[in-house]
């Protein structure tokens, strides 16, 4: 009797909880949300990329500078700079931009960043570029 009485209390007593309903809402109103948010991000998602570029490409002057002390020449060929490019993400790596240098010669350089992605998908790559005077621009806006 007293076994009984106890499972009349267990089923007496309500778990509260949400119903689907509920969940289907919350989930609705996050995603709407979300849809909302993720097209304000994608400039920020860009500009936080391009730093990538900028950096390579300072980093690309810094090489130039030492092979010009060195040669009395810039170089076109990073290889001779001793330049690595990282992996592309395009061939699974984790770099967004192809580093080259345009050209070069006793007196000048121009070194160019290149995206490998479309980060807006407004059909245009990203193209940052350097010269042997540290003026770093962004030639093409992604």
């Amino acid at each position: 009797m007293k076994q009984f009485s106890q499972i009349r209390k267990i089923r007496a007593y309500k778990v509260k909880g949400m119903t689907l309903i509920e969940l289907l809402l919350v989930l609705a109103l996050v995603g709407i949300l979300l849809s909302m948010a993720v097209p304000k991000l994608m400039p920020l998602i860009g500009r936080t990329k391009s730093l990538e570029a900028q950096m390579q490409l300072k980093h690309v002057l810094n090489l130039e500078k030492n092979y010009f002390y060195i040669n009395s020449k810039y170089s076109n060929s990073l290889e001779d700079l001793g330049f690595e490019q990282s992996k592309l993400i395009t061939e699974d790596g984790k770099a967004n931009y192809k580093i080259e240098i345009v050209e070069a010669n006793n007196k000048s350089f121009t070194a160019k960043a290149i995206s490998v992605t479309d980060f807006d998908q407004d059909g245009q790559l990203n193209v940052w570029q350097i010269n042997q005077d540290e003026e770093i621009k962004e030639v093409i806006k992604d």
